[in-house]
């Protein structure tokens, strides 16, 4: 499974300065957390415009949102505004207990919990809290975010048990499938289909690429649990349609056509 280490990054370290209060924050202000709480605004279904000013739409949004969160209502973010604000990010990074599961039902739970809160994008392709928590604070169309999403899975797992991760994580697919290589954990769909390797022998998790040639794969995701004909699925920068540049972390089905596979 691993060795006890000390080095694996906290997924929280790049994350936790939009966890922290700073500071209260009304009506007219302008500051950086503006931006933190409209776009935890949006992603609460009352959609302002992000831009940092916080103005009458967002301080009509704010009293909207804490409303519905039963709280004090005055349009004012105060710690216990701004702790609700954030919360489903708080609760994705609250450690599991271990319960005698191994470092693949680990990663499994860690995914089910993320899933749970509904993770999307706001404010631009490739942008958002949930994002940068899954790109170590970066954002942008050119932060594809798939890949990222199962190694903070890996990381978490990693720091609840205190072993060392299988693979070290990238935010890219083709760095994934090389450490996977390198690691001795990388499975072709033709090893499944020639029976060189056996669906019984993967772990309750494992990380799925879909290859577009032999050195270049498009997107990643986690392999929930296999079956004869395909298999389920969490995935993250993903939608409804299958997408590789969604919006979104959610569950599919997918076949087993131009996948490989990583053991973790």
């Amino acid at each position: 499974m691993g060795v006890l280490i000390n080095h694996v990054k906290p997924v929280s370290s790049w994350i936790s300065r939009e966890l922290e209060f700073s500071k209260t924050l009304k009506r007219g202000d302008r500051h950086r957390t503006v931006y933190n709480i409209q776009e935890w605004l949006c992603l609460n279904g009352l959609r302002v415009v992000v831009d940092g000013d916080f103005g009458s739409a967002t301080h009509a949004a704010v009293r909207e949102f804490q409303r519905m969160s039963r709280l004090k209502v005055d349009g004012v973010v105060g710690r216990t505004t701004y702790d609700a604000l954030v919360g489903p990010l708080r609760k994705v990074l609250s450690p599991l207990p271990v319960g005698g599961r191994s470092f693949a039902d680990l990663v499994l739970a860690y995914a089910r919990r993320h899933l749970a809160q509904h993770p999307l994008e706001i404010g631009g392709q490739n942008c958002g809290p949930w994002v940068r928590l899954y790109t170590e604070g970066h954002e942008g169309s050119e932060w594809p975010w798939c890949a990222g999403f199962v190694s903070v899975l890996m990381q978490q797992a990693a720091q609840t048990l205190g072993v060392s991760m299988p693979i070290p994580g990238s935010v890219s697919c083709d760095s994934l499938a090389a450490q996977a290589k390198e690691a001795g954990r990388f499975v072709r769909d033709a090893d499944l289909r020639q029976g060189t390797v056996t669906i019984g022998e993967f772990p309750t998790a494992s990380i799925f690429l879909v290859r577009r040639t032999n050195r270049d794969w498009t997107h990643a995701g986690l392999v929930t649990a296999f079956d004869k004909g395909m298999f389920h699925t969490i995935e993250g920068n993903t939608n409804d349609d299958g997408a590789r540049e969604g919006y979104e972390v959610c569950a599919r089905m997918r076949g087993y056509q131009n996948k490989d596979f990583i053991r973790l």
